[in-house]
């Protein structure tokens, strides 16, 4: 079992910037220069990096540009450099401060995943090699997104898999807190490009933020916050452009009682029956294909009512293998829709709240095409064009612009 690290009587906490944070040289001397003032304020602190922002996807392209069918062993070995690359430089940063700081791939210590490649699964996190850096006054910073499997591959997480890292590293470590530094303040109740009266939320329960996380949010990566749940480290998410305290997402928080915020997921596609067919044979016929197509879905297959929603960029994919089948599907199809999810104490006031979105909504002319609902989810498809104007609507109609 591992054991908390003390040292000068200071607290442990867990820090990981992503890829806006270290966007740049100037970026990553601002980020050594917050990072040296906890230094010398006695905090002990792990660093997990992502790469720099724009460098995954400029890797990807240039696999892409060699090999449309690369394989998943070597785009995991080319996707992992940029990480390295962005390590290295925030601890030489560092080290020109006069602070020891070690830069660590993900094999160093070792983090340990599944065999899945693109998509891994992290196992376990030996911490020897940590807690010796730390008890030495050393900086560990680290190779977010990255792990290796039994085989000695590297692996990587996902997109978004630096945040996992740090969290389950913070979870190895018992670290005081798991921090997130981005290029926003904290959670807000809502998108603020979109609503610039979108406030930010001091804290809110693991519960909540999962649901906004899985229903468009970007702040955090949907996997950190149900690893973090799990393992009950305390997440932080703050700003490394502007000073203050972020948010704070625990579980021992009052329940809520009310609209917390609303996710937006621009994109999606309505898949519906265009003739009447028994549900069960379009839902299977349905489920089998997108399954086949490894195409990610939300469906409903009530007696009496059927439909899937999928990215909109896998339509085309989705399309040509319908036409394949030797039994054609009959489907309609409406896209460029966006979903807007209300998150928050949803199944204690069902009827009112959807009472409430539906008029607020009917009053601005805006059609909602699909609804569902869960106990902290309400969700309706609304137009593209018609999304920005709803989010306004509904921010203001359930009070998230008022303080709390």
């Amino acid at each position: 079992m591992t054991t908390a690290v003390t040292h000068r009587g200071s607290r442990l906490y867990v820090k990981k910037f992503g890829g806006t944070s270290l966007g740049s040289l100037e970026r990553i001397e601002i980020v050594a220069e917050q990072l040296a003032e906890a230094y010398h304020l006695g905090e002990l602190q792990v660093i997990v990096c992502s790469a720099m922002a724009g460098e995954t996807n400029r890797l990807y392209a240039l696999a892409q540009q060699l090999d449309e069918n690369a394989s998943a062993r070597e785009l995991d070995m080319l996707a992992s450099t940029g990480e390295q690359v962005s390590i290295a430089l925030l601890a030489i940063a560092l080290q020109k401060r006069g602070i020891s700081a070690r830069s660590l791939l993900a094999s160093q210590l070792p983090i340990r995943t599944s065999a899945s490649h693109g998509a891994a699964e992290i196992t376990q996190i030996e911490t020897s090699y940590l807690l010796q850096l730390l008890q030495e006054g050393i900086v560990p910073i680290i190779a977010g997104f990255q792990g290796i499997n039994a085989n000695g591959d590297i692996t990587t997480l996902g997109r978004g898999g630096s945040d996992t890292t740090a969290v389950a590293i913070a979870a190895a470590l018992h670290a005081e807190e798991c921090q997130i530094f981005t290029d926003v303040d904290g959670v807000f109740t809502t998108d603020p490009a979109i609503e610039p009266s979108a406030r930010r939320l001091d804290a809110i329960s693991f519960t909540e933020m999962l649901a906004l996380a899985r229903n468009g949010a970007k702040v955090l990566h949907p996997d950190s916050v149900a690893t973090a749940q799990r393992c009950c480290v305390p997440l932080r998410v703050l700003s490394s452009f502007n000073p203050g305290r972020g948010t704070l997402i625990v579980d021992n928080l009052p329940r809520s009682s009310g609209i917390t915020g609303i996710a937006v997921a621009h994109n999606q596609a309505l898949l519906t029956k265009a003739v009447t067919v028994g549900n069960g044979d379009f839902n299977q016929q349905m489920r089998q294909l997108l399954q086949h197509c490894g195409v990610a879905f939300e469906s409903n297959d009530t007696v009496s009512d059927s439909w899937f929603v999928v990215g909109q960029q896998h339509i085309t994919q989705v399309v040509t293998a319908m036409e394949r089948q030797p039994d054609s599907i009959p489907v309609n199809c409406q896209s460029s829709l966006t979903r807007l999810s209300l998150v928050g104490a949803i199944v204690s006031s069902f009827t009112s709240i959807s009472n409430e979105l539906h008029l607020m909504l009917d009053g601005e002319g805006i059609d909602v095409k699909l609804s569902s609902w869960s106990a902290t989810t309400l969700s309706v498809w609304v137009d593209e064009a018609n999304a920005d104007k709803a989010v306004r609507v509904l921010h203001h109609a359930f009070g998230l612009n008022k303080a709390q």
